[in-house]
């Protein structure tokens, strides 16, 4: 497996590192709860190295972003982040990701780190503009550090004020190394990602002066297990279980990235056709009253017959109950009759509800 930077510092704390896209990865350090209620109460530090990140340069940049992702390309301005997705020609997802804006010819896209490779070898497939596909993934180290005290913590070690509006980004110099420091996050907390291409050393430092700057502020070290319940309390959608290549950003409730009124873009076609026939099944956000984990795969239950099944499911630790996501039948969900998780052959009522299911 591959190490990040900052790998011998999760085996000092003892963190239960798991195989995660290729790389050893903490999953937790104390428990999921503890961790989970830091992010929500005061502050977390997450390793997420393993993400990828691509640079696209030249004179179509622009074009060729605009065409390989579903979001209006042209709205942006430097500083400025989007939330998109990649579409294969049929709708399919190919993955969702972040569009940073440096200028209209160089972009910086930020990959999931399981879909890297399968990324980069679409999008040179479908350079056609002439541009220049940078995979820097290898090379950068990125820390997020969410919370309602992320801010102070930050600023301190950067001395620095950072005056970055949600979804913008900046720059910075630390150690002697280029930052990009953004306000996207994954956990619908206030939140900055720290992305740099430092040595081992100057991450060590990092680590240890985030959390010298937060010792009084709660701060804690965060695993993928607490990553994966704070965005399934937002909703948000991760790839490989609400989304892949077998389903469209629209019935995935992403239809507010995916601009069918700008140019040609890849899956345009199929997802226009999608929207005039009518969408078949909708990612639908599903809790319930009784103690019970819907997990992934989890079918979903209507009039006796199996209506839908749920992609992400877990415990919400802010509300200690079941919070589901679930692709459902879109008849069944303009019949309004009663929907109910099956778990072991045993019915569970399921109430559907609006996101976030915690509110922020």
């Amino acid at each position: 497996m591959k190490q990040t930077k900052f790998f011998e510092i999760h085996k000092s704390l003892n963190a239960k590192l798991v195989d995660f896209a290729g790389y050893a990865m903490p999953v937790q350090y104390s428990s999921i709860l503890q961790e989970h209620k830091a992010v929500r109460t005061a502050a977390g530090v997450f390793d997420v190295s393993h993400m990828g990140e691509v640079y696209i340069r030249g004179e179509h940049a622009q074009k060729f972003v605009q065409k390989i992702t579903v979001n209006d390309v042209t709205k942006l301005f430097p500083g400025r982040v989007q939330y998109s997705a990649m579409c294969y020609h049929d709708g399919g997802i190919v993955d969702d990701l972040l569009v940073y804006c440096i200028s209209d010819k160089e972009y910086f896209l930020v990959i999931n780190a399981s879909n890297i490779e399968k990324d980069y070898n679409w999008m040179v497939e479908n350079n056609t503009d002439g541009v220049e596909i940078d995979n820097q993934s290898d090379a950068y180290s990125l820390l997020a550090v969410q919370g309602p005290n992320s801010g102070k913590i930050v600023e301190k070690v950067f001395n620095r004020a950072f005056d970055i509006e949600y979804y913008h980004f900046t720059t910075a110099q630390l150690y002697g190394f280029d930052f990009i420091v953004s306000r996207t996050g994954y956990t619908g907390e206030l939140g900055y990602e720290l992305y740099f291409k430092g040595d081992a050393a100057a991450a060590t430092t990092l680590w240890n002066d985030l959390f010298a700057a937060g010792a009084e502020l709660g701060i804690q070290p965060v695993g993928l297990g607490a990553r994966d319940t704070l965005r399934l309390e937002m909703g948000f959608c991760l790839y490989g279980n609400d989304i892949d290549a077998t389903t469209n950003p629209l019935e995935a409730g992403l239809s507010w990235i995916t601009r069918l009124n700008k140019p040609a873009f890849n899956g345009k076609d199929a997802l226009t056709a999608a929207k005039s026939e009518g969408l078949k099944r909708k990612l639908t956000p599903l809790t319930g009253e009784e103690k019970f984990i819907p997990r992934h795969g989890c079918e979903v239950f209507c009039d006796g017959k199996k209506a839908g099944v749920v992609t992400s499911g877990s415990i919400s630790p802010m509300l200690d109950k079941p919070v589901a996501l679930a692709y459902i039948d879109t008849e069944v969900l303009n019949s309004g009759k009663p929907l109910f998780f099956v778990i072991r052959g045993k019915e569970y009522p399921a109430v559907i509800v609006k996101l976030p299911f915690v509110e922020r």
